[in-house]
């Protein structure tokens, strides 16, 4: 009698957390369309009173309007393939390197001590101040741009990684010690299973900073192909600022994109986190 009143209960806590959470995204999805258009409508008065002449500042309709033309433009979508194709080459890069670095690093006080100091004088160096660098090695294409998203990407992944794996409950380590398991069988078995919550988070704010940081290096690097590339191509071919701004709101549009399918994943893979917390 018990435990079908306990079964009971928990099914009614799942589907009551199951209908908060489908209400809790269709409030937020409600918000963010209300906000969106609050913003263009305040954008289209501003634009509209003529403080600036419109090749400079056109208006946020026109805007819209080049924006819708872009999409279905086959040239402009091979920039923005161009750029998503680097973008992800060097996330997925950085991913990989930086969780074998961090579980090494993250389970090993020696490795932390020793390189905590390289570490943090690597890291606050801004990835933007290495271009002229990185074309002077790499030259102006796909490699250059893999590499510096790589590197940008790679400090909060490896960050979140090594203090996830720092983190990992010692009695758990070794319980498993204690039943024979061996260094590698606990990384995959324990320690990254534990991590695996931060170290997602990790990469869900290191991929906005790749897009940032790839879209930059084409627009300095003069770059044949990507979003930053249009940019530049289209600003130095005066009477375009449409195009221009177009160009920067759909990048913008894929960040807020990236991000939303990120959060996605997130929800689906660790929903045990979010299990009674209030929607967002």
């Amino acid at each position: 009698m018990n435990e079908s009143l306990g079964t009971t209960n928990a099914r009614a806590d799942i589907m009551r957390f199951v209908g908060s959470s489908v209400g809790g995204r269709v409030a937020s999805a409600l918000r963010v369309v209300i906000g969106i258009l609050a913003f263009f409508l305040i954008l289209e008065f501003i634009t509209s009173l003529g403080l600036l002449p419109a090749i400079y500042l056109p208006r946020a309709s026109t805007v819209i309007q080049r924006m819708v033309e872009l999409v279905v433009d086959l040239k402009f979508l091979k920039h923005v393939l161009a750029t998503l194709g680097a973008w992800s080459v060097g996330l997925a890069v950085a991913t990989l390197i930086s969780i074998s670095v961090g579980v090494l690093i993250g389970t090993s006080e020696l490795a932390y001590k020793m390189t905590s100091p390289v570490i943090e004088f690597m890291r606050p160096i801004p990835s933007v101040a290495l271009i002229p660098l990185a074309i002077l090695l790499w030259g102006q294409g796909f490699p250059m741009k893999v590499i510096l998203v790589a590197y940008a990407t790679a400090w909060p992944i490896l960050f979140n990684t090594v203090y996830g794996v720092h983190d990992v409950d010692p009695i758990a380590v070794q319980t498993a010690r204690c039943f024979g398991l061996k260094q590698r069988a606990i990384h995959w078995r324990i320690s990254l299973p534990s991590a695996a919550p931060l170290i997602f988070t990790g990469i869900r704010i290191s991929a906005p900073i790749g897009l940032i940081v790839v879209i930059s290096a084409e627009l300095l690097a003069s770059a044949d192909s990507g979003i930053g590339s249009y940019i530049l191509f289209v600003s130095l071919h005066g009477g375009h600022m449409d195009s221009v701004l177009a160009g920067a709101a759909i990048a913008g549009l894929l960040g807020v994109l990236i991000n939303s399918a990120f959060g996605m994943v997130d929800h689906r893979l660790f929903a045990w986190r979010y299990f009674g917390a209030p929607a967002q």
